[in-house]
């Protein structure tokens, strides 16, 4: 039988999963920090990034050396990000280094990081000058309000997929969605699906506690029990949706990106109420000695032409404003990304989105085992 804490991981190791298996992009073996740290070069002299798998290209890693003259190692250390914090955790506390001199986390892990325990560092401002170009909608999340400890790597929006042969209409509500026939299923990421149904409810999910978020997962587990919502799930979304199996589901922008190139009757809409979106960002961890160095790493793909390369490259969508222009310079395959609004959102795609809330230790708690008892049933 599959654990159901397995089944009820975050998003990004589904997603990554999802692309490896298709053959979109490549990636390499991930190791723990552990033994990394451990053959490091003592004398190595550039930076030591840690990233997740299918992140960037082998060949924006060499440009990034040869225009800035930055050495760089760069690892896939990062697989799920608990197990990363588990990993690195003990060095942190002990006041070591983790060896890395960037990290890229998830928004809820930012905020273990940068707020409760104040394991990063500010990034160099001086060094940062493409920061303008970040997009507003992830100017000031409540995890780091000015951007000062962090800044995106990745977008991850989540809002609602459906096959309209199996509709037989347009989604545009959380209450359509609810109301059509046929199979629904929500994500196993609580906080992308409670954001959702919370904002229908008109919970102001940026700003949330468990006392206004209880009611929201209450309302979950009834729409479940009386089967308006089949259940829980993580990418097996993609292919159920796909075949026509599910009617609609909770879904991610980038998962239905890549579906709807072969199959046009699968549509992905934001809910009228609200979508979410998430981001993984980058940080620097205490005790490493290169933030300048470090800093000049995030500005060099904060640059819209770089960016627009690591787009064609990984297909995920960028944090950086300019960037469908510069698919359109590319041309070829790149420039038919610019046409995409699921790999280059507009700027009213992304206003209906929100951040999830930065819940305090006692809330992520209780959150986390709601999720779980929530999973374990279903």
């Amino acid at each position: 039988m599959t654990d159901k804490k397995e089944e009820s991981k975050g998003l990004q190791v589904n997603r990554r999963d999802f692309l490896k298996s298709v053959g979109l992009i490549g990636g390499t073996l991930a190791l723990s920090p552990a033994f990394l740290a451990a053959c490091a070069s003592e004398s190595f002299d550039g930076i030591q990034i840690a990233n997740w798998s299918l992140y960037i290209s082998d060949e924006l890693k060499k440009s990034f050396t040869r225009d800035t003259g930055i050495k760089l190692k760069y690892y896939e250390d990062i697989t799920d990000n608990s197990e990363y914090f588990a990993e690195i955790q003990p060095t942190l506390a002990d006041g070591s280094s983790i060896k890395r001199d960037g990290i890229v986390l998830t928004d809820w892990m930012c905020n273990r990081l940068i707020n409760r325990l104040k394991w990063t560092q500010e990034l160099d401002n001086s060094k940062f000058t493409n920061k303008k170009n970040m997009i507003s909608t992830l100017q000031s999340p409540s995890f780091d309000k000015e951007r000062k400890h962090s800044a995106p790597w990745a977008l991850i929006p989540a809002g609602i997929a459906y096959n309209i042969k199996s509709t037989g209409k347009e989604i545009k509500t959380f209450e359509d969605f609810l109301n059509i026939e046929g199979s629904k299923t929500v994500l196993s990421e609580m906080r992308d699906t409670i954001g959702i149904i919370g904002q229908a409810e008109g919970v102001d999910v940026e700003k949330a506690t468990m006392s206004e978020l209880n009611p929201v997962f209450d309302k979950l587990e009834a729409y479940i029990n009386d089967g308006k919502i089949k259940g829980i799930n993580g990418n097996e979304y993609v292919t159920d949706l796909g075949a026509g199996n599910l009617a609609a589901c909770f879904a991610w922008a980038g998962d239905v990106a890549q579906l709807s190139i072969d199959n046009p009757d699968i549509r992905f809409v934001v809910p009228e109420s609200g979508g979410m979106i998430a981001s993984d960002n980058f940080m620097i961890p205490i005790r490493s000695n290169k933030v300048s160095e470090a800093t000049e790493f995030i500005n060099y793909f904060y640059d819209p032409a770089i960016s627009a390369k690591w787009v064609a490259a990984t297909q995920y969508i960028s944090p950086v404003e300019g960037v469908a222009d510069e698919l359109i310079k590319l041309g070829g395959g790149a420039a038919k990304l610019a046409e995409n609004p699921l790999v280059t959102p507009t700027e009213e795609f992304l206003s209906n989105m929100k951040i999830f809330a930065s819940l305090n230790e006692k809330d992520e708690e209780e959150f986390d085992k709601r999720s779980l008892d929530i999973a374990g049933a279903n």
